[in-house]
């Protein structure tokens, strides 16, 4: 595509005098393969395989951002719902996986990490059930992590 000069200057005005931005750019890293024994091991590979997912992120990002020009206000990460994975630990609160994720989250240098969640749409699981009663800790404890609990679907 070529760029008329017109389309640069409305571009450039758009940013520097409407304030255009780019709201959020997200990465979703899936959790369903990290294991644990037990909830301290799980919430350390949790936080291993999340930090080798998203270790350029940032960067990647900042550089994207330099190259277009236009500011990228959030970085986000998204994983797996936790209540899904952590329910093999047999633990009886996930509030350390939470704050594996807020970790790995800081250290990697997101604004915010989501996936601390329950779909609980069709009837809630055990692990639902832990994630929920884990939730004030959780979020009290943290501060980037986001929960969330899925209760209606157009199908459900």
């Amino acid at each position: 595509m070529i760029w008329q000069s017109t389309e640069v200057t409305e571009i450039l005005q758009m940013i520097e005098e409407e304030h255009l931005d780019i709201r959020t750019v997200t990465m979703g890293v899936s959790l369903r393969g990290v294991r644990g024994d037990s909830i301290k091991t799980f919430s350390q590979n949790v936080y291993d395989h999340i930090h080798s997912c998203a270790e350029r992120l940032v960067p990647t990002i900042e550089k994207l951002q330099d190259d277009l020009g236009v500011p990228i206000t959030n970085k986000r990460l998204s994983v797996t719902p936790v209540a899904l994975v952590a329910e093999r630990t047999g633990a009886d609160s996930y509030t350390d996986v939470a704050q594996a994720m807020d970790q790995v989250a800081a250290d990697v240098g997101v604004d915010y990490i989501g996936g601390f969640s329950a779909l609980v749409e069709k009837g809630a699981t055990t692990g639902d059930e832990v994630l929920m009663r884990s939730i004030p800790e959780a979020l009290s404890t943290t501060a980037r992590v986001c929960s969330s609990i899925n209760v209606a679907t157009t199908r459900a």
